[in-house]
């Protein structure tokens, strides 16, 4: 059977295999379909993003419509059920709605009031095993159930910082493949390289066909060039998050890329400082008992313990999650892996929707 206009009312908190397919079988029975995104204001999702999510995953032929929903939740009392109708009405618009979709046994008294046709999709999830609970109690358990968009914003980000020839892309790499090793959702672990470095390289290039003496020492940097620094750097992070497990390391980052800036231009800039921003974990490696190896992209020896004590008075004075790194390289990798392994095990904090009925209000 078919329908002028389907509408889906949920709170998407966050948006799962399970919504995506409730609003697909909407749009497959329906010329058009709205789909009311109605969350309460204290949860931890922000609106705008499952919006952004959900667009993503069903296109322009679907209209979404964000609003809040503060009010509680009582299937028992009409007056109750009004005060939603209000909301949900005033953002599905003044069309006629001809068909109520819904995963949730109240969407037979949704549509009765919407005077539409309800339309029960995958009720006792058979087809599609997840929900909105179980994904906030356990997104690593759910993670396959999870769009790129949400697998991003749930990923922990762990960012290895330090000075030159330290082992941040000895330590990034090595975490991304013992997490790999571990099977499962983890085989997946990522891990995003320097970008800085490879800029650097690019440079020295360039010097080189002019002058094919040139050496790293020749390279210059200003102001433009660690601003791409850290826009880069952040993409490539979205990027790799969007498609990784529920971790993702990362060798440097644009907080490390502000102390660049300082050791090169001998200050920093707001420019770069307000692309920062706040991963999970750092993970400082320190210069002291690492010898340096020149590697032709390198300059920085003689400021390395300098560069050592600059992350670590910034990461303290902002209260940043952080580990320092030290000992033998065996050393260095156990305590990284113990301290990921810690912040994982803390799992993810979502505020509870209005009351425990309402976590499954509309959708979850």
């Amino acid at each position: 059977m078919s329908y002028e206009h389907g509408l889906v009312v949920g709170k998407f908190y966050p948006p799962h295999a399970g919504h995506h397919a409730l609003i697909d079988a909407a749009a497959a029975a329906c010329t058009r379909v709205t789909v009311v995104v109605a969350p309460s204001s204290r949860e931890t999702v922000p609106l705008d993003l499952r919006l952004a999510w959900l667009r993503e995953a069903h296109g322009p032929s679907v209209r979404f419509v964000g609003v809040h929903d503060d009010h509680p939740v009582d299937y028992a009392d009409p007056a109750v059920w009004e005060l939603h109708m209000a909301v949900f009405r005033a953002a599905a618009g003044a069309d006629r709605v001809d068909a109520v979709f819904s995963s949730e046994a109240y969407g037979i008294e949704l549509a009765a009031r919407f005077g539409a046709v309800p339309v029960i999709v995958d009720l006792d999830r058979a087809r599609v095993p997840v929900s909105g609970t179980a994904v906030r109690a356990d997104p690593i358990g759910n993670w396959d159930h999870l769009g790129p968009g949400v697998r991003s914003w749930l990923t922990r980000r762990v960012v290895v910082v330090g000075a030159e020839s330290t082992g941040t892309t000895t330590t990034a790499r090595a975490l991304a493949r013992l997490f790999r090793l571990r099977g499962g959702v983890w085989a997946r672990t990522r891990w995003v390289p320097e970008y800085g470095r490879e800029l650097t390289e690019r440079k020295l290039d360039d010097l080189r066909k002019t002058d094919p003496a040139a050496t790293v020492f020749d390279v210059t940097w200003d102001r433009d060039d660690f601003v791409t620094v850290a826009e880069e750097q952040n993409a490539a992070e979205d990027a790799l998050a969007r498609e990784g497990s529920p971790v993702l390391f990362c060798d440097t980052d644009t907080f490390a890329t502000t102390i660049w800036e300082e050791r090169y231009l001998g200050s920093g800039s707001e420019a770069v400082r307000a692309r920062v921003r706040r991963p999970s974990l750092y993970l400082l490696t320190s210069d002291e008992g690492v010898p340096f190896v020149d590697d032709g992209l390198r300059d920085g020896e003689h400021i390395r313990r300098w560069m050592t004590g600059r992350f670590r008075q910034e990461l303290a004075a902002h209260g940043v999650r952080h580990e320092v790194l030290t000992g033998t390289p065996g050393d260095r990798l156990r305590a990284a892996v113990a301290a990921t392994d810690a912040l994982l095990a803390e799992g993810w904090s979502f505020a509870p929707p209005l009351s425990p009925a309402a976590a499954e209000f509309c959708g979850g």
